[in-house]
Order: C-alpha cells, then structure tokens, then sequence
C-alpha cells in the first residue's frame, strides 16, 4: 500500500493532554505533578488513575473519554476509537481532523505506558493461567499506535523516557526528534515484550524450535570498543538472567572490556562447576581458555595449585573463585598482575586488599550460574544465528565405561572425572592432564589432538621446572580428551609425557587399536560416551 500524502510532522508540539497507565508506579506521582504543573490535562485508567487522584491531582478516567466502562476483568478499557484516534489521527491531515471533529476525538500528545509485568511473573514461577493473565494487550497497543504516531505523539515507557519528555515540556514541547527517538525505544520495548512471551509459550507446549525465534535483551554496557579496537560493542542482558558475569556487581576496577567479559563469563562457568560445599575451586582464565584450574581445602591453596599450572599464562589473566573470597586469596591473588577478579561474593578485608591495586576489577554475581541448568547459546553466523541447548553433562564414575585390562584406582577416577570437567570447558581439540584436583598441564584449540597433547606435556613439564620439582606436572596424572582419539598417536603422546590414566569419549573406528595401545602401555582408560566439544 503507497503511503498517504500527509503533510511534514511539526518540529515542535506541545503537550496538552497525556494518558497514563502504568503496572509498575514508581515516580508516577512525581511526573503527574510535572506534567499537571506544566497545564497537561491528565487522562488515566484503573490504579494508574487511583494514585494520581490520591496525590490530589486532577485527572480524567479514560472511561470519561471513551463512554464504557473498564470491562471483562480490565481486559478491556484502553481498546476503543476514541482513545487509538487521539494517539493515530494525523493533525495536520484533513481527512483525519475531520474524522477526528466528527466523532468527538480529542488529541493525546503523551503517553506513558509500562507494561503488566509478564517477565516478572514467569521469573516468579506463575502458573500458566497467571502468566496468561499477564500478557498486556491494551498497552502494547497503545504504545505502537503512539509510536507510528511520532510525528505528533511522545510515547514514553520508562521513567527515563519520561525525564526526557518533561524536560521538552519544560521548553515549550517535544521535538521530532526526540519523538523519534523516543518512538525506536518503544518499538523496541513491545519487541522484547512479545519476545519474552512467545519464548515462554513455545516451552509451555514443548515446541523446543519454534518457526520464529525472537531474541530480546536490555542494554547494560557500551564499551571504547570490541575484540578490536577498530569495532564497536556492547553488553545486553537477557530477561532473568543466569548469574554470571553480566549480572555480577563491580566493586572497584576500570570499565571491563568486551574481551574482559568474554574470559571472565568462560572463568566463572568453569569454577561452578565444583560443589563450593565440597571443595574450594579456583580457575585461572587466558583468551576464553584455562591456563589453570585447582581444588584446595580453601581459596588461597587452590589458588596456588592453579597458578603452578602455568604460571606464565596467568600472568594478566582471570581468576574465578567458587567460595566468598577471603583476605588470604585476595593477598595471593594480588602478588601478580590480573585483570579481573569474579566471585559469589568477597569478605571487607579482601575487598580492602585490592584496593591497593587498582588496575584490578573485582566482581561479585551472589550467586554461582548453576551448570546443569537449562538453557540456550547463540552464535552468530553470516545470515542468521546458531541456537544449541547449554553443556550440562556431568559425568560420574558409574557413568564410565573402563575398557581396559587395569581398572583405575579410586585417585585416577577423581582425576579422570576432574580433568574430564576441565576439558569441557577448553577449546577444541583439547588435552588435560590432571592429578589431585589439579590441572597438570593443558593443550587448548589445535588443529589435531596429537598437537594438543603435546603442547599439554610441555605445559606440564614447564610448571614442573619452575617448581623445582624433578618429574613432569603429568607423571602419574590423568588425561582427558574432549573427543575421541582417532588414531593411537595422542594417546601414545599422552603416555609418554607420563599419564597412566585417560579419559575419552570413545566412538572412532579405530577404538579397538586405541585401546589395545592402552593395554600395551600398561595404563587405564575410561570411555564416557559424552563429546564436550567447545568451538
């Protein structure tokens, strides 16, 4: 349909009636003072209009416009001619003045609409018909037609908005562009609305990948730039987010990074991992890879054992932690430089710890990202976007198939299980070596495995040396592979750097030789059955 010849939107219009409907009031009396204090006429519905009256403000219900009451359970009440012919009739347009004149409509200039808290109700666990009850329909209504309206009508839908239109108010009325403006950020609110509910109604009726998929998220951060200083970046955060990094709290430290972010989200899946109950857990981050990952029976001793890993690699790295943080972490912690800091929460005498090192960013979530959650990654690709269901495999020692002539002792099982955790969150092709809960040596993202085993051993064999300690990190440690071995080569590697337990998938065609290798060399091994790769 040709778009109709309407004469240009005025730069300036003033604002001389405003209709209010708001779920969540806080400010509403405030902006209702401003806006009646400026000579604006106040129509309103429901509550809404309840807590202007109770202000002693005047103020229209919308029912005084429209001629019928609020009806069906406030179903409807906003749903009429008169109110969506004030918010889209075209002032300057004759047909629609006239329209306008002969059905007795008046103009609205501003509306402010937040929606029924629907996002809010499905994070508090309502049942189906609750929600339902939930979805907005008048609202989302309202603020399109104002929205498509601009060119006369402020749309506002959050108080911020609403700051900005007073302040226009204040100078004789709103400008084109900040209608317009105002205008994409609503658009944008009834998009994340609409998503949030078709996201949710899809699980209701188990429809895992519906035609559509919307994805909606509330921006949070801009950053001086991305994985490159010459592109742009930005943080969003989803609807009820999982804790983790866009979530955490800052407590001192420069802005984070896009690449801060991006190691620090890998740091803190990895450490929540680890029953914080069972064991404290520490996991050194490089470039979105673990450089080392430790158990102790508190932080400072795990973080120890995870920095002599490698302790080059650490250096300007992440740390993560598991536990509350103490003084004594914090005081090892700091003895090198790091970039950030994340955990689920830190004492005052740790916090007072790294206020002597500023460069430091430390964080805290509250809570740790649960790993065998449900939930969705995205990746994007050229012409669209990859959606997989999160990593939740978690592997137990009767999930382990033993497939050589020497069972492992109960040591190398906790070791093949610790190592085989780690490897989940390495990237492809990853090797790890492991031995009492601790990562001996890692070889992350290389072409082949036999590659990766290597670059493992010579990691183990380095941390060793810068010890002092007179045999590999690897001699009598465990080794994990995220995906089978295709030929014996890598595990031959792995043997010969010292391991006398591996841990693998299984399921190339050549596992009988890769076993029978493994038999040859007098070591045990584990199939799991579970692929973890991380690309």
């Amino acid at each position: 349909m040709p778009a109709p010849a309407f004469p240009p939107s005025p730069d300036l219009v003033p604002v001389r009636r405003a209709l209010i409907s708001v779920s969540d009031k806080t400010g509403l009396v405030e902006a209702a003072q401003a806006l009646a204090a400026a000579g604006v006429e106040l129509v309103s519905t429901g509550g809404t209009r309840a807590a202007i009256a109770a202000a002693g403000l005047p103020v229209k219900d919308v029912s005084d416009l429209t001629g019928f009451p609020e009806m069906m359970d406030g179903r409807v009440k906003t749903l009429h001619p008169v109110v969506h012919g004030g918010l889209l009739g075209v002032r300057d347009a004759p047909q629609h003045a006239a329209a306008m004149a002969e059905y007795g409509i008046g103009p609205i200039d501003l509306l402010y609409v937040n929606l029924y808290p629907f996002e809010a109700t499905v994070a508090a666990g309502g049942d189906f018909a609750t929600c339902v009850e939930n979805i907005d329909i008048g609202g989302p209504a309202m603020i399109r037609s104002a929205a498509k309206n601009h060119g006369y009508v402020a749309v506002c839908t959050a108080p911020e908005d609403m700051a900005e239109a007073l302040a226009a108010i204040r100078e004789g009325g709103t400008t084109l562009a900040l209608r317009r403006k105002l205008a994409a950020r609503a658009f944008a609110r009834t998009a994340a609305y609409d998503a949030a509910i078709s996201t949710w109604f899809a699980g209701e009726v188990g429809e895992a990948w519906p035609a559509r998929k919307a994805i909606a998220g509330e921006l949070k951060q801009t950053m001086r730039y991305g994985e490159n200083p010459h592109q742009a970046a930005a943080l969003y955060v989803f609807p009820n987010p999982r804790p983790g990094v866009a979530t955490a709290r800052q407590l001192q430290g420069k802005e984070l990074s896009y690449n801060n972010i991006n190691d620090t989200d890998a740091a803190v899946e990895l450490v929540a991992e680890f029953d914080p109950a069972a064991s404290a857990a520490v996991a050194i981050i490089k470039h979105a890879n673990p450089c080392g990952v430790a158990l102790g029976p508190d932080l400072k001793t795990a973080y120890l054992r995870a920095l002599e890993c490698d302790p080059v690699s650490a250096y300007g790295g992440i740390v993560a932690v598991n536990r509350r943080l103490d003084a004594e972490a914090a005081a090892e912690i700091s003895k090198i430089f790091t970039e950030v800091v994340i955990a689920p929460d830190a004492d005052d005498d740790a916090v007072a710890r790294f206020r002597r090192r500023r460069d430091l960013r430390l964080l805290v979530t509250g809570a740790l990202p649960d790993p065998l959650a449900r939930g969705q990654t995205f990746k994007s690709v050229a012409g669209g976007f990859l959606v997989q269901s999160r990593d939740d495999a978690r592997l137990t020692a009767a999930d382990l198939k033993i497939v050589t002539k020497r069972q492992p002792t109960e040591t190398e099982l906790r070791d093949m299980l610790f190592a085989f955790t780690v490897a989940k969150h390495v990237k492809s092709n990853a090797i790890v070596y492991a031995r009492d809960g601790q990562t001996a040596g890692i070889g992350a993202g290389q072409m082949n495995r036999r590659d990766s085993a290597r670059i493992a051993a010579i990691r183990a064999a380095e941390a060793a040396e810068a010890a002092g300690l007179p045999a590999s990190l690897a001699k009598g440690a465990a080794c994990a592979s995220d995906a089978f071995f295709p030929f014996p080569d890598g595990l031959l590697q792995a043997v010969e750097a010292g391991a006398t337990a591996v841990i693998q998938p299984g399921g190339s065609i050549r596992d009988d030789e890769v076993i029978a290798a493994a038999d040859e060399a007098g070591i045990t091994m584990a199939l799991t059955g579970v692929r973890v790769f991380r690309h």
